[in-house]
């Protein structure tokens, strides 16, 4: 039997913290930030967003230009006329400057205008969408870690409370003053704990894992601890929250701009059926050597377009047009319903979770009290081993209860705030 027992009790001596590299939550943030291939690629649509805004704007002002040169090697030799010279020459040399300014297009500027300005505030949304995502997963595995550790913690003093009833209960047994089967139950009870062990050993591990994988470890990754004092109140009201991830929730927020530039992108298709004028310049220039200047020619051209039949390729286009305009505004609408639905859920999660919190401090203290007396009634003789029994698996529900109640919070208050596009508390760095 003391060999059973010192089996047993490996798993707790080799349990001993080991020597990981510790990370911070506001670490971990910022690295996975860094690291997410979903976070860079809506960095990138702000990039590219902004340049589509500036080339807007440039084609308010600036003509297209284009210079061209082109050098031309005759064998045999060539003839060239300028005027009243006559040159036999072998190499030429063309120069040519065109600059094209659209003066009408049926509006497609005040369009493209219009659409690349939601879609830079659509692209600003989306990063900022895109960033508390990657923060709710960041913190989903910070928390998991920590949380396995309490549980793991959890674990282990369930079975060193189990181990000495099982030795108080053997002494009993051989004193004659409790019958065999008490033994074997706490045998069980002994053999239940070394089992969760186990199992939270290995969830850990996994936790450990993945959260160095999201900061970019090349193995595990321990959390920091962090301050087990009770979650404060939420310091808006439900109605506030509704209020503010309706008007500046980075969701929403990307579905109204989607809507937006898709309606621009529609106006822009109308243009086409609309004439189009443009002024053209061009300076042309020809000599035998490589700076022409032999001959100099110059050239404005006004010029107005308007297209009859293309096909059919003008009315699919604003066809698909109107169709993604009519998708975007559905979207949107249908975010919109949504927002009072989605915010209550998780305002309603984090209170909940919240008072789950304090109630399972509450029956923390009540499972070990209760726990206290059934172990000193039992060694006395005055209750049954399956009263010790229960009270023992209750006080380490209790415990495990709370862990998870404390951890739960956390993660409904990132979750709230994966909706509202803001941190309602500072103690998770910079936003």
């Amino acid at each position: 039997m003391l060999a059973l027992l010192l089996l047993l009790q490996g798993p707790v001596a080799a349990a001993a913290p080991d020597s990981l590299p510790q990370i911070t939550l506001a670490e971990a943030l910022q690295r996975a930030a860094q690291l997410d291939p979903n976070y860079v690629s809506a960095l990138g649509q702000v990039d590219n967003a902004a340049w589509a805004r500036r080339n807007a704007f440039a084609a308010f002002i600036l003509p297209a230009v284009t210079v061209s040169v082109n050098a031309q090697r005759s064998n045999p030799l060539g003839f060239l006329f300028a005027g009243d010279t006559f040159f036999v020459v072998k190499t030429t040399w063309q120069g040519q400057l065109t600059a094209r300014y659209d003066l009408f297009l049926g509006g497609q500027k005040f369009a493209e205008l219009s659409r690349s300005a939601a879609e830079l505030e659509g692209a600003h949304a989306g990063e900022l969408r895109q960033r508390f995502a990657t923060a709710l997963l960041t913190e989903s595995d910070y928390y998991a870690v920590l949380q396995n550790a309490e549980l793991d913690h959890v674990a282990r003093e369930r079975l060193r409370r189990a181990q000495e009833q099982l030795t108080v209960a053997r002494a009993r047994v051989s004193s004659g003053a409790a019958v065999q089967t008490d033994s074997l139950n706490l045998r069980l009870e002994f053999t239940r704990a070394q089992v969760g062990v186990l199992k939270q050993e290995s969830a850990l591990r996994v936790a450990r894992l993945e959260l160095g994988r999201r900061v970019g470890a090349a193995g595990p990754v321990d959390a920091a601890p962090l301050d087990t004092v009770a979650a404060p109140e939420l310091p808006l009201s439900l109605a506030e929250a509704i209020s503010q991830a309706a008007r500046q929730g980075p969701e929403y927020r990307t579905a109204a701009a989607n809507e937006r530039a898709a309606s621009a992108a529609y106006r822009a298709e109308l243009g086409n059926f609309l004439p189009h004028a443009s002024l053209t310049f061009n300076a042309f220039s020809f000599d035998t050597a490589f700076f022409p200047s032999l001959r100099h020619q110059t050239s404005f051209s006004l010029g107005v377009s308007f297209p009859i039949w293309n096909g059919g390729q003008r009315e699919l286009a604003l066809s698909r047009a109107r169709v993604a305009k009519d998708i975007a505004s559905a979207r949107r609408d249908d975010l919109d319903r949504a927002v009072q639905h989605d915010v209550s859920a998780a305002y309603d999660a984090y209170v909940t979770s919240r008072a789950s919190a304090e109630l399972a401090q509450e029956g923390l203290v009540v499972a070990r009290e209760s726990f206290r007396v059934q172990q000193t009634r039992y060694q006395s003789g005055a209750t049954t081993i399956l009263d010790l029994l229960d009270a023992e698996v209750n006080l380490s529900q209790a415990e495990a209860d709370l862990v998870q109640a404390r951890y739960g919070t956390r993660l409904a208050l990132a979750g709230l705030e994966s909706i509202l596009g803001k941190r309602l508390f500072t103690d998770k760095g910079p936003q």
